[in-house]
């Protein structure tokens, strides 16, 4: 192997929320943190080195790509990786997906509006909605034999019941792990069709699919879809770096661009930063190496955290991801309450995972648990996870 993700970096003192931000939450000073989306690996050698050139510039005036490169090299990402075609004239860049998907739900929706979801999903999303003076309506997903899907006739029943006004995707799905299939997301398609109804498709962690998966972009499965959606991406999820803001929203119905483009615009926020410029175009063009092997590795955690489940702490179960870097685990099965089970985890086995609860409904008995770290990082967090439920009666 090339690159090497075995090696624990110390975060500490970086001003990371994921390592510095403890004490703010009254959680132990110690804790250890796997708990949001954000890696422990450092991002790949070839976008560090970009990144150091233009450091060594040394003047970080307003930036924006003058010329073909940036495009270039994320549209043969998506043509290469995914099939897509993109147009120049469909980007708009901003500083992050959360941030698109405020401005999406400003910009397409009026005041009062119901926005659809499909909890237990991302928790951004119903708390953007209602902070932006929308109502959020629900499509839950159903959990049944270990496996999450689409409750169809719901999912229209709500459309037309709340006359919904946008609906917002996760694809891949974050935290349940599903990766869409082609019918699932056609159907989806059809029925906003059928209501006009446009579609925030969130795939920023597109680039995670598990072996004998493939994420296909509800964009682009037809000319309709794409004239209604607007679709998310970034070069954060992938390649670690979120803290440089940029993200790749790409629209290609023109009246849809021009509202997102004006909401985006009123934010003050019309221009992005110079380093993620920087790092995305070198993310796309070299990274693919890496990223190959990184998904490897993700791959043996994966696996070492199943069968140390199935060993050490069967009746926590796992929810077999087909997608994402987050493993989302069935604890129901302990017999704790919600309040329990995050006092446990939280201060006798000394971790910071993400409740479930905060998804949504069907959150409840379920944590998010994030394994792109180093091996014996997980290792130690399975270890305090058995300590803390050892001796806890049968339910």
């Amino acid at each position: 192997m090339m690159y090497s993700f075995a090696t624990a970096v110390n975060r500490k003192n970086t001003d990371s929320i994921k390592y510095d931000f403890a004490g703010r939450m009254g959680y132990p000073a110690d804790i250890l943190p796997l708990w949001v989306a954000d890696m422990d690996f450092p991002s790949p050698p070839e976008v560090l080195g970009a990144l150091e050139t233009r450091v060594r510039h040394g003047i970080f005036g307003y930036s924006d790509d003058a010329g073909p490169e940036y495009f270039g090299a994320l549209s043969a990402w998506y043509r290469e990786r995914f099939g897509w075609e993109l147009s120049p004239e469909w980007l708009v860049k901003t500083p992050g997906v959360v941030f698109a998907v405020s401005a999406a739900i400003r910009a397409l929706t009026r005041e009062g509006a119901s926005v659809l979801i499909q909890p237990p999903v991302y928790y951004p999303f119903a708390r953007l909605i209602s902070e932006n003076g929308r109502k959020p309506a629900v499509n839950p997903l159903v959990y049944k034999d270990g496996r999450y899907s689409i409750d169809f006739s719901d999912f229209e029943e709500k459309i037309r019941q709340n006359r919904v006004k946008l609906f917002i995707l996760c694809s891949p799905h974050n935290p349940v792990g599903r990766v869409w299939r082609q019918e699932e997301l056609a159907a989806m398609g059809e029925i906003c069709l059928k209501y006009n109804v446009p579609v925030v498709s969130d795939e920023i962690h597109a680039d995670f699919v598990s072996p004998g998966r493939r994420h296909r972009v509800f964009a682009s499965l037809r000319p309709e879809f794409s004239d209604l959606t607007v679709t998310c991406t970034a070069p954060t999820k992938t390649f670690n770096l979120a803290g440089l803001q940029i993200s790749n929203i790409l629209i290609s119905n023109g009246e849809l661009r021009d509202r997102f483009r004006h909401e985006v615009e009123r934010t003050g926020c019309g221009l992005p930063n110079a380093m993620g410029l920087v790092a995305c175009r070198a993310a796309y063009a070299h990274g693919g190496p890496w990223l190959e092997e990184l998904k490897a590795y993700l791959l043996s955690n994966l696996s070492f955290v199943r069968q140390f489940l199935s060993e050490r702490l069967p009746r926590v179960r796992l929810v077999e991801p087909e997608g994402t870097y987050l493993i989302w685990l069935d604890c129901r099965e302990l017999g704790l309450s919600d309040c329990e089970l995050k006092e446990r985890i939280l201060y006798k086995a000394g971790l910071w995972l993400d409740d479930g609860p905060m998804f949504g409904p069907g959150g409840a008995g379920f944590q998010r648990m994030n394994i792109a770290c180093p091996r014996a990082v997980l290792k130690e967090a399975m270890e305090r996870l058995a300590g803390a439920f050892s001796g806890l009666p049968e339910s």
